[in-house]
């Protein structure tokens, strides 16, 4: 009798093993026939972390990115830091432990994330940086506009505006981003040996309130300016209701981005020009590039996303 119980709570607690390693069923989630939508690639999961969703670029971004890994049914995790370095850097590390594919990276501080991605490159995850590159580590591809080329040519753009004399102000973006270093480094190039001369710079970390802020305070100190250059569109369109409170319509204002908003404000004559870039592009490439590493395929170790200079005569 002993002996047939000992079997009969054998049989039960192999049966009760089975059961565990099947899982809990998720009622929630379609089945492959009652789906339309292309049934997620197995062990194809591709991470993006984004440095913020508080911001219409990188809403765009994502949206590309979306779109893009819809297509082939590839299943995409995003994260928002929030324009926090310490949060995507535990954000990173997360998807590092979810064993992601690859991961995809626009990061808030490009000093800051190097050593998330060394611990992507142990961990022998493939990162992709867009937008904005990291200043260490191994990334299988940089996608991004040409940022030096683009402060270039809001340089070139109020030098030929103001027929090469006048005073500039101009704001930053978030200090430690390679966005805003290059973007400054090439307005500054184009300005140094022309008439123009750049009065005040600060810092309005790529935020519209900032940029009204930052503007205000700024046209106090120095009101003989005559024109503006914001690093992004957000800041820009803060400086332009900055520059409407003070009654001050006869400043130009250059921004870069190419926001919905942002090229409204060229067609409505609030801004006199934009560099603008392709954000949807850019995380379309991003996802395009990911699946081509996950199929073992080569990347380019840089991908340039094209510029266009926006303006009156081309908003539409």
């Amino acid at each position: 009798m002993r002996k047939f119980e000992l079997l009969a709570v054998s049989a039960l607690t192999l049966l009760a093993a089975a059961c565990s390693q099947q899982g809990p069923t998720d009622s929630s989630a379609p089945s492959a026939a009652s789906s339309s939508a292309p049934a997620a690639a197995a062990g194809k999961t591709i991470g993006l972390a984004l440095s913020t969703q508080n911001n219409p670029f990188f809403v765009a971004l994502k949206d590309g990115a979306q779109k893009e890994a819809a297509v082939d049914g590839y299943t995409l995790t995003v994260v928002d830091a929030q324009d926090d370095p310490a949060k995507q850097i535990s954000s990173v590390e997360d998807l590092i432990q979810k064993k992601v594919s690859v991961i995809l990276l626009n990061p808030t501080d490009s000093s800051a994330l190097a050593g998330a991605v060394k611990e992507a490159n142990n961990a022998h995850i493939p990162v992709i940086t867009l937008d904005r590159s990291v200043d260490g580590g191994q990334v299988v591809t940089h996608i991004a506009s040409d940022n030096v080329a683009g402060g270039d040519d809001a340089a070139k753009f109020l030098i030929k505006a103001l027929d090469n004399k006048g005073n500039v102000i101009e704001l930053q973006g978030v200090p430690g981003t390679s966005a805003a270093r290059d973007r400054g480094e090439g307005f500054d190039d184009g300005i140094k040996g022309s008439g123009l001369k750049i009065i005040a710079q600060q810092p309005a970390n790529f935020d519209r309130a900032q940029g009204l802020s930052v503007t205000e305070n700024l046209l106090q100190g120095h009101p003989d300016v005559q024109a503006i250059f914001a690093q992004n569109d957000e800041m820009a369109l803060g400086a332009v209701r900055a520059l409407d409170g003070a009654k001050r319509a006869n400043v130009l204002v250059v921004g870069f981005d190419g926001t919905p908003d942002g090229i409204q404000a060229v067609k409505d004559g609030k801004i006199a020009a934009i560099v603008a870039q392709q954000p949807q592009l850019i995380g379309q490439l991003g996802v395009k590039s990911a699946k081509s590493v996950i199929d073992g395929q080569t990347v380019e170790a840089k991908i340039s996303v094209p510029l266009k200079l926006v303006t009156k005569d081309n908003a539409q």
